[in-house]
């Protein structure tokens, strides 16, 4: 049975299923092997016992500036129109300086990423504005500036609110993130640090936005739903391969695998770990249901300064279920990834050391003629969604 596909691909995700769509269409027979029990991969979607629909591995919001990735998944879905805004719930440091309607129990608001508007939440409407109209004028042809720019900044008024952004945006919800120090955090990734010349509190620019209407697994169950595809959950494609030096070979066939192999999943484990393993940060996540319409005001707040948890998403925001007197939130905890298989390999830590740890798996599997590595666990790297769907796109074309 299994010889008879014209190309494998291990992995139902977003990598998968949109290669999977795009081969099916140009006659290829195309086997889905899914190690999971269900598609879509880290954007799966399901309703939970309240009947409140959930993102399962943590909150996806689609956004893209591609107008080919964006009416590909059209056609599979119809999209509710949504875009993304985050704020940051904070200590106060100055309470004298805080709006009254932006206090609650001795924290305060301001929208992420940084914006003229949290100058205001966070020095006070006067202070706040009198510091807005001077970053105007000092960048008076820019939309955003960094905070290594406004560290370079001669004026010292200037130049504090890097420090103020640094300290209350950045630095902790890192720290957090990575499990890192701030002596550890690459110098390049504060500098690129954003603050918004404008009062635009949308955390994507996206010339596209939304959620899709029927939620992302309903989108994938369409697009694998084709004659030419067939899908095997619960499937570890390793079980049915074994490898040597230049080849994939059918295990107990004693032949090469007579096609090309799509494979999506973590690429150390592809190759047994013979290198060790790739590093990877993990997400823990505490789901709570709530006896009330709304928890929060926005889809996602971020805790930037204290908390174990990095952020709570509340899902009815980003999905627009009208389900009153329950809500469903999660927080995220963030924490090294052991390989204990009841963990998700979910960022990639990316540093010169474990990249050279990559590049071995990749020599690996450059030997391999029939051997294709799509998506950010077999190229140890992170995308958004749009971008794995567009690579998942041209490698369509090529094979």
């Amino acid at each position: 049975m299994l010889e008879r596909y014209d190309i494998w691909i291990a992995g139902a995700g977003y990598a998968g299923a949109v290669s999977a769509r795009a081969l099916a269409e140009r006659g290829k027979k195309v086997l889905v092997l899914e190690r999971r029990d269900h598609i879509g991969g880290n954007a799966y979607d399901c309703l939970d016992d309240h009947g409140v629909l959930i993102h399962k591995y943590g909150p996806h919001i689609f956004h893209t500036n591609n107008r080919a990735v964006f009416d590909f998944l059209s056609r599979f879905t119809e999209w509710r129109r949504y875009q993304h805004r985050v704020i940051a719930n904070v200590p106060r440091d100055n309470p004298e300086v805080v709006p009254a309607h932006k206090k609650t129990d001795g924290r305060f608001f301001f929208p992420v990423p940084f914006n003229l508007d949290s100058l205001k939440n966070a020095f006070g409407e006067r202070e706040g504005g009198r510091l807005g109209e001077k970053l105007l004028a000092a960048y008076p042809a820019q939309s955003q500036v960094t905070i290594l720019e406004l560290r370079q900044n001669p004026d010292p008024e200037v130049a504090a609110i890097a420090d103020y952004v640094y300290e209350h945006v950045f630095v902790h919800y890192t720290m957090k993130q990575w499990g890192q120090k701030p002596e550890d955090i690459d110098p390049n990734t504060t500098a690129r640090v954003p603050v918004r010349l404008s009062r635009d509190d949308r955390y994507f620019q996206d010339a596209y936005q939304g959620m899709p209407a029927e939620g992302y697994t309903k989108m994938f169950e369409k697009m694998l739903d084709h004659p030419n595809i067939e899908v095997l959950l619960n499937t570890d494609v390793r079980q049915y391969l074994s490898l040597e030096e230049y080849d994939i070979f059918l295990r107990g066939a004693g032949a090469p695998l007579p096609c090309p192999l799509i494979y999506t999943g973590p690429l150390d484990e592809f190759f047994g770990l013979c290198y060790g393993r790739l590093p990877y940060r993990t997400l823990d996540f505490q789901f709570e249901t709530l006896p009330q319409d709304a928890f929060q005001t926005h889809g996602t707040v971020n805790y930037t300064v204290d908390q174990d948890f990095t952020r709570i998403t509340e899902f009815k925001h980003l999905t627009g279920q009208e389900l009153p007197g329950v809500t469903t939130i999660v927080k995220e905890f963030s924490r090294p990834y052991t390989g204990d298989p009841r963990e998700t390999p979910y960022y990639a830590i990316i540093n010169p050391e474990n990249n050279a740890l990559y590049a071995k798996y990749k020599a690996e599997a450059d030997k391999k003629q029939q051997l294709h590595l799509l998506g950010r666990l077999a190229e140890y790297k992170y995308y958004n969604m749009d971008a794995i769907a567009a690579r998942a796109l041209e490698l369509a074309e090529r094979l």
